[in-house]
């Protein structure tokens, strides 16, 4: 069963900067009130008042949302990844480029 949960007198100015958050995550406002509230949740329940780590933890999988840079960090922490046998991208564009 689902609860229905309401916030009243909310500032203009704090609901400007809520709709510009689910604009940037791609989410209704609603959908961002939600994320939040289980962000907030999923927290308390480990334990902790900071905002839980997204992806996996512990081989457990937790739902999240991560910002540009925690991708970008993450992205720039892990080994480049290379498949045997194939070209890189950027000798195809090379090749296409001087094929001209």
């Amino acid at each position: 069963m689902s609860v229905n949960l309401s916030i009243k007198d909310v500032p203009e100015a704090v609901a400007d900067r809520l709709r510009l958050r689910a604009g940037r995550n791609h989410r209704s406002l609603q959908g961002e009130l939600m994320a939040i509230i289980e962000q907030a949740a999923a927290a308390e329940a480990a334990g902790g008042a900071g905002r839980p780590e997204s992806g996996l933890s512990a081989g457990v999988w937790q739902q999240g949302w991560k910002t540009v840079e925690d991708l970008i960090a993450e992205r720039r922490a892990s080994p480049p990844v290379t498949t045997p046998g194939l070209p890189l991208a950027v000798d195809i564009i090379r090749d296409e480029r001087d094929r001209r």
